[in-house]
C-alpha cells in the first residue's frame, strides 16, 4: 500500500505531534536572500555554523539534492508555569526546565520515517531538529503550521509559538498543505516593545543583542554594551511571554518529557550561585542546558547576581 500524506498526518498525532503540515520541496530565494543579508550584517554574532552551511540552510537542494516534500511537525511544549514559579529571582527559560527536546523529538521523527517507510521501502528521508540546516519556520509556514511573528518565532492559532519544530524531508511526492499566507501580528509590537536589549526589529533578531543567545551560545567574557540580561542565567522567554496569542491561546503540555524539574523549580539564588559540577550534572542530566556547560552558567549567574548587588 502507498502511503498518503493523512496517513502520515494520523501516525504522527498518535506519536504526540500537535501540528504537522506538508509542503512541496522547492526554492526559497527570497528566503535565502534574506538570509545571507542577515549573515552579511553579522545578525547571527558568533554563530559561525549558520554561515558554514547557509548554501544548505538557503537552499534545501543543497542539503538533500533529491528532496520532494517536507513533513514539518509542531510539538507544544507550554508547561502553564512562568518565572515566578521559580524559588529563585534567577531567570530560566522554560523550554529547558525538562527533558532535551531535540533527543525526543529527533526519535519520534524516525518512527514516523520508519512507518512512511515500511509502505514505501525504496523511501529515503532525512530527520531535522534545529540542529540542521533547514530554515525550520520557512517550511512549517509553507506547510500551513503558522506565519512567523515578529519575534521571529513561529506563531499557531491553536498553540501560539510555544512549540517545537522539526522536519522528515522525503523524496516522496506527497498531498501538500496550503501555506499559511496571512501576518497575524498586524499593528501589535508587544514583543519588540518589551525586549529590554532592543534586539528584535519587525520579524528580524539581532542575535548580538538577544539575551537567549548571550546566555548560551555566546562564549567567553561578556562585550560591553552586550551584558544586559535582565536577570536570565539561561535564555530568555519574554518576547513569547508577552505575546498575546500566547496568552491567549497557549494550551498546557500533557508530555512528561517537558514538565519542570524539582532541581530547577527549587533551587534558591544561593544554590545556583554556590553550583559545582556535580550538581550541574545531576541538575542537568538529558537536558538541553548542558550546552552552556558549568563554565558558562556560572558565568552568567556570576553576572546576574553582581548586576543585582
Amino acid at each position: 500500500m502507498i502511503i498518503n500524506s493523512e496517513d502520515i498526518k494520523k501516525k504522527a498525532m498518535d506519536l504526540g505531534f500537535h501540528k504537522v503540515g506538508i509542503a512541496k520541496a522547492s526554492q526559497t530565494k527570497r528566503e535565502e536572500e534574506q538570509l545571507n543579508k542577515w549573515l552579511n550584517n553579522n545578525k547571527h554574532a558568533t554563530m559561525e555554523w549558520i554561515e558554514k552551511r547557509k548554501s544548505e540552510r538557503g537552499n534545501i537542494f543543497n542539503y538533500f539534492s533529491e528532496a520532494k516534500s517536507v513533513i514539518s511537525l509542531g510539538m507544544n511544549y507550554y508547561v502553564g508555569k512562568n518565572q515566578s514559579d521559580l524559588n529563585s529571582t534567577f531567570k530560566f527559560s522554560n523550554y529547558a526546565w525538562g527533558d532535551d527536546y531535540h533527543s525526543i523529538i529527533k526519535s519520534k521523527l524516525f518512527e514516523l520515517l520508519k512507518f512512511i517507510k515500511e509502505s514505501n521501502p525504496g523511501v529515503k528521508g532525512l530527520v531535522c531538529v534545529d540542529t540542521a540546516p533547514v530554515m525550520e519556520k520557512v517550511w512549517a509556514q509553507r506547510a500551513g503550521l503558522g506565519w512567523q511573528g515578529k519575534h521571529t518565532n513561529l506563531i499557531s492559532k491553536d498553540y501560539g509559538s510555544w512549540l517545537f519544530l522539526g522536519e522528515i524531508i522525503i523524496d516522496l511526492d506527497l498531498e501538500y498543505d496550503a501555506p499559511f499566507e496571512k501576518d497575524l501580528c498586524g499593528s501589535c509590537t508587544a514583543c519588540i516593545d518589551a525586549c529590554p536589549t532592543k534586539a528584535l526589529g519587525e520579524y528580524e533578531l539581532d542575535a548580538n543583542k538577544c539575551i537567549s543567545y548571550l546566555t548560551i551560545e555566546h562564549r567567553g567574557d561578556f562585550l560591553d554594551g552586550y551584558d544586559d540580561l535582565d536577570g536570565w542565567i539561561y535564555g530568555c522567554d519574554i518576547c513569547q511571554e508577552v505575546c498575546p496569542w500566547n496568552i491567549s491561546f497557549a494550551e498546557i503540555s500533557k508530555e512528561e518529557y517537558f514538565r519542570p524539574r524539582a532541581e530547577i523549580l527549587n533551587k534558591t539564588d544561593q544554590n545556583w550561585i554556590d553550583i559545582d559540577q556535580l550538581d550541574f550534572s545531576k541538575t542537568f542530566k538529558k537536558s538541553s542546558a548542558k550546552r552552556t556547560k558549568l563554565s558558562g552558567l556560572k558565568r552568567n549567574i556570576d553576572h546576574v547576581h553582581k548586576a543585582k548587588n
